[in-house]
C-alpha cells in the first residue's frame, strides 16, 4: 500500500504511476528525507511542494490563456460597437457609474475586508512603491519629449498604465488557471489569495486616479475625464460651486469642458495644466491666441470669494482639490472600516458574530463593484474601435503612419523596461531584506503594478489639449496595438510567478 502523508487535513497518497510528475517528485523527495532522517514530516515544505508548478511551460500556457481572456472581453466591446449596439454616445453613463458608483464600492470592500492593523505595513510599501513608479515614468516622459522631441503624449503614455479593470481582469483569469497556487503558503484558500491581491492593485489604482486628477484639466480616473454635454448652471455671486459636480464620461468622446472660455493671457497659471509640453513654446503668437481656461471653483469655495483670488492661488487650490475624487473617497473609507475593528466587525464579519451590514450593505456593495472589472475592459473596446473609426468616417488623410520612434519607446518602456525593473527590484528586496514582508502575493501584484499597456485617458488627454486629429489618430493606433500586443504582458506573469518563487525559497 502506498504511503499515506496527512498535510493540512488532507490524506495524499502517491500512486507509483504518478511519480514522474514534478510536483510527485518534489514531494517524495520530502517525504523520504524526512522518512530516513525518522523526524517529524514539515507541513510547510509539504504544502510548498504540493503547490509547486508543474513547470515553466505550463505556467506559460496558464499565463496566455489569462491575457487571451482579457483581450476577447476587450474584443467584444469592440464588436458591440461594430454591430452599432454600444457606441460613444451610450457608453458614457456605464462610464460615469463605473467611477462614481462601482469603484469606489470595490474599493470599501477590498480594502476595508483586507485592510487591518497587522497588514497595514503592506499598503504603505504599496503606497510608496506606487509614487516611485509613477515619478520614475514622469520623469522618463520628460526625457522623452524634451531631450528627443517626442510629442508630448508620450509622458502620460509612460506615465499612466492601466491599473484597475486590467490587471483585475488579468488576476481572476489567473486564477482559474490554477498557476497562482504556487504562491499560498499559508492556511488559506485561492479565492481568499486572490481577493487580497485585488486589495493591492487597488491601492496602486487609487494612487494613480488621484495623480491624474491633479495633473490634468478635466482628466478623470484611468478611464474618463469630463463631459460638455451635461452642462452645468454657472453658480451665482456667493453661491457655492460643487467641483465634484463636473461630469465624467468616455475617452472617445469631445471633451472640451463647458465651463472653460478662451483667453489670449498666456501665462504659467492660466492654463491648468501639469504636464510640460514643447507645443505651445513652438507655437507662434498668433497660434497661442485661444487658449483654454479652466473657470472651475474649489470645492466649497464660493464664486464671489474665488474671484478674489489670484491666479496663483486659484491654480494650487484647483490642483489640490482634484485629488478628492470618488475612488480615494471609497478608498478612504475602506481603510477606515478596515482599521477600525468594530467597524470591520460590523461590515465583515458573519452576521452570527457580530456581522449586522454583512448581509444586506456589504453584500450590496459587493454586487455592485463586481460590475467594475468587466465593464470598463468592454468600453475599451468600444472607446479605441470608435476612435479608429472617426478618421476613415470624415474621410481624413491625418495620421496615415503611424509615428514609430514614440510608439516603440512607449511599448518598450511598458512591456519590456518596466517589467524587467520591477521584477528585479521586488526580487530583491524580497529576498535579501525584510521591508516587503512575508507575502508572496503581495510581491507579485507589486512586479505587475507598473507593466501593462497605456490608460485610455491618453485619448482624453489630446481631445482636450490644442492636438490636431493626426495626433488622436496616432494615439487611437498606438492605443490599439499595445492592447492587441498585451498578451505578451504572459512572460511578465511568468518572470513574476517565478521570481516570487525564488524569493520565497
Amino acid at each position: 500500500m502506498p504511503p499515506v502523508l496527512p498535510v493540512c487535513h488532507i490524506p495524499i497518497a502517491f500512486p507509483t504511476h504518478l511519480s514522474h510528475q514534478p510536483a510527485s517528485r518534489e514531494l517524495l523527495e520530502v517525504w523520504e528525507s524526512e522518512r530516513v532522517a525518522k523526524e517529524p514530516i514539515s507541513g510547510h515544505r509539504l504544502c510548498r511542494a504540493i503547490m509547486a508548478p508543474t513547470g515553466l511551460l505550463e505556467s506559460f500556457l496558464g499565463a496566455i490563456q489569462a491575457s487571451l481572456s482579457v483581450l476577447l472581453v476587450i474584443l467584444y466591446g469592440g464588436i458591440a460597437a461594430w454591430l452599432g449596439i454600444l457606441n460613444s454616445g451610450n457608453t458614457k453613463a456605464v462610464s460615469k457609474i463605473c467611477v462614481r458608483m462601482f469603484l469606489p464600492a470595490l474599493l470599501v470592500t477590498q480594502i476595508g475586508s483586507e485592510l487591518h492593523q497587522k497588514s497595514a505595513s503592506r499598503y504603505v510599501v504599496i503606497l510608496l512603491w506606487a509614487l516611485l513608479c509613477h515619478l520614475a515614468s514622469f520623469l522618463l516622459g520628460i526625457m522623452a519629449h524634451i531631450g528627443l522631441g517626442m510629442p508630448d503624449w508620450t509622458t502620460v503614455a509612460l506615465m499612466f498604465n492601466n491599473t484597475t479593470s486590467y490587471p483585475l481582469l488579468l488576476i481572476a483569469a489567473l486564477r482559474d488557471t490554477g498557476i497562482l497556487k504556487a504562491l499560498i503558503v499559508a492556511d488559506e484558500t485561492t479565492q481568499e489569495a486572490i481577493e487580497r491581491a485585488k486589495s493591492y492593485f487597488l491601492i496602486f489604482a487609487t494612487v494613480s486616479s488621484c495623480l491624474t486628477f491633479a495633473v490634468g484639466p478635466r482628466l478623470i480616473d484611468s478611464e474618463h475625464a469630463p463631459d460638455e454635454d451635461d452642462k452645468q448652471s454657472a453658480p451665482s455671486s456667493g453661491e457655492i460651486l460643487d467641483h465634484n459636480d463636473t461630469e465624467i464620461v468616455d475617452e472617445s468622446s469631445q471633451l472640451l469642458p463647458s465651463n472653460q472660455t478662451q483667453s489670449s493671457v498666456d501665462g504659467p497659471y492660466i492654463r491648468n495644466s501639469f504636464f510640460p509640453s514643447r507645443r505651445h513654446s513652438l507655437s507662434s503668437p498668433s497660434q497661442r491666441q485661444s487658449v483654454s481656461l479652466d473657470t472651475r471653483s474649489a470645492y466649497l469655495v464660493t464664486r464671489r470669494s474665488w474671484q478674489r483670488l489670484g491666479p496663483r492661488a486659484q491654480w494650487w487650490l484647483l490642483l489640490i482639490s482634484d485629488f478628492f475624487n470618488a475612488p480615494l473617497i471609497g478608498a478612504l473609507l475602506g481603510a477606515v472600516i478596515g482599521l477600525v475593528p468594530m467597524l470591520h466587525k460590523a461590515f465583515f464579519n458573519d452576521t452570527t458574530d457580530g456581522g449586522i451590514f454583512t448581509a444586506w450593505f456589504t453584500a450590496s456593495l459587493r454586487n455592485i463593484g463586481g460590475l467594475f472589472v468587466p465593464l470598463p475592459v468592454v468600453i475599451a473596446g468600444v472607446s479605441l474601435y470608435t476612435a479608429m473609426q472617426q478618421p476613415k468616417a470624415q474621410g481624413s488623410q491625418a495620421a496615415k503612419t503611424l509615428p514609430w520612434a514614440p510608439t516603440i519607446f512607449i511599448l518598450g518602456i511598458r512591456f519590456i523596461i518596466w517589467p524587467v525593473a520591477s521584477i528585479t527590484c521586488v526580487y530583491l528586496m524580497a529576498s535579501r531584506t525584510s521591508i516587503l514582508g512575508d507575502d508572496p502575493m503581495l510581491w507579485f501584484t507589486l512586479m505587475l503594478m507598473p507593466t501593462g499597456p497605456p490608460a485610455m485617458k491618453l485619448i482624453t488627454l489630446v481631445q482636450v489639449s490644442d492636438a490636431g486629429e493626426e495626433d488622436e489618430t496616432s494615439i487611437a493606433k498606438l492605443l490599439t496595438i499595445s492592447y492587441l500586443i498585451s498578451p505578451v504582458l504572459s512572460l511578465t506573469v511568468v518572470g513574476g510567478l517565478k521570481a516570487t518563487q525564488m524569493a520565497m525559497h
